[in-house]
């Protein structure tokens, strides 16, 4: 009997790894900044310099550190309201086309409606602590999940729906065998939309009143007094914690979805 060996491919260069385009972008487009700062020397309340932003930021690192993680919690508490109450509603309203036709234009024109002028009303209801700034989140995320969900339950095949029917399947194992796999590349699409959004959303919340150990206050405070290389750094914090979000998201969907 023959031995056949399996001999492994190459190993990929690593200027095919993933992360090395968008590291390489990053690099010149620092380097790029820093030299026309240089170059044109425009005030630092302006536009500073990448190695001062770089300064304030190593300077105040554990304070910037802990306003975005108190910024981050009012995002993440935000975002699993938000989006739980999106599916809970996507499960009813995709049994049910007419609910659909009724709530997702009221879904499409809520969505639109700008941070600014939902801001002011939460902290009206809300009170000026993190439960505006948490309330404001959900909201934002709340329709983006529903709507993406919805989609994702009603994406089924009906040829494979009449086949889980002949097999005498019941509407629960359509559902939870059939519709919910072939909804979550939809579902986390829109949760990896909503982890920048609820940064976004807790962030522009902060502007309009809060403690001053958050980021969104941090920002104005320090942008008001023209310190832009402090405000520059906490955006900088901003851009981290919103970063590590979207990986957790993005390691739970390889996680729930191996074959992706």
């Amino acid at each position: 009997m023959s031995v056949v060996e399996i001999v492994p491919g190459p190993k990929p260069s690593i200027w095919q790894r993933p992360w090395v385009a968008p590291l390489i972008v990053f690099v010149v487009v620092i380097g790029l900044w820093e030299a026309l700062v240089l170059i044109f020397q425009p005030p630092v309340f302006l536009l500073p310099p990448p190695s001062l932003i770089w300064q304030s930021f190593a300077g105040q690192f554990g304070a910037l550190m802990s306003y975005g993680f108190n910024t981050f919690l009012e995002a993440v508490g935000g975002f699993v309201i938000g989006c739980s109450l999106g599916l809970v509603v996507a499960m009813f309203v995709a049994r049910s086309p007419r609910l659909s036709e009724l709530l997702l234009p009221f879904a499409v024109a809520s969505n639109s409606v700008p941070i600014v002028a939902m801001a002011p009303i939460a902290i009206v209801w809300f009170g000026i602590g993190p439960g505006s700034k948490i309330a404001i989140v959900a909201v934002m995320c709340f329709f983006p999940t529903m709507v993406s969900a919805v989609r994702g339950l009603t994406a089924a095949s009906p040829d494979a729906i009449a086949l889980m029917r002949s097999y005498a399947a019941t509407d629960w194992q359509i559902f939870s065998k059939l519709r919910v796999p072939t909804s979550l590349p939809f579902v986390f699409n829109a949760f990896k939309i909503c982890t920048a959004v609820s940064m976004i959303g807790a962030i522009v919340a902060e502007f309009f009143g809060g403690a001053v150990n958050y980021l969104g206050i941090y920002i104005k405070t320090q942008a008001s007094i023209l310190k832009t290389p402090d405000a520059w750094a906490a955006i900088l914090v901003a851009c981290f914690y919103g970063l590590l979000f979207y990986f957790v998201i993005a390691l739970l969907e390889r996680w729930l979805m191996p074959w992706r």
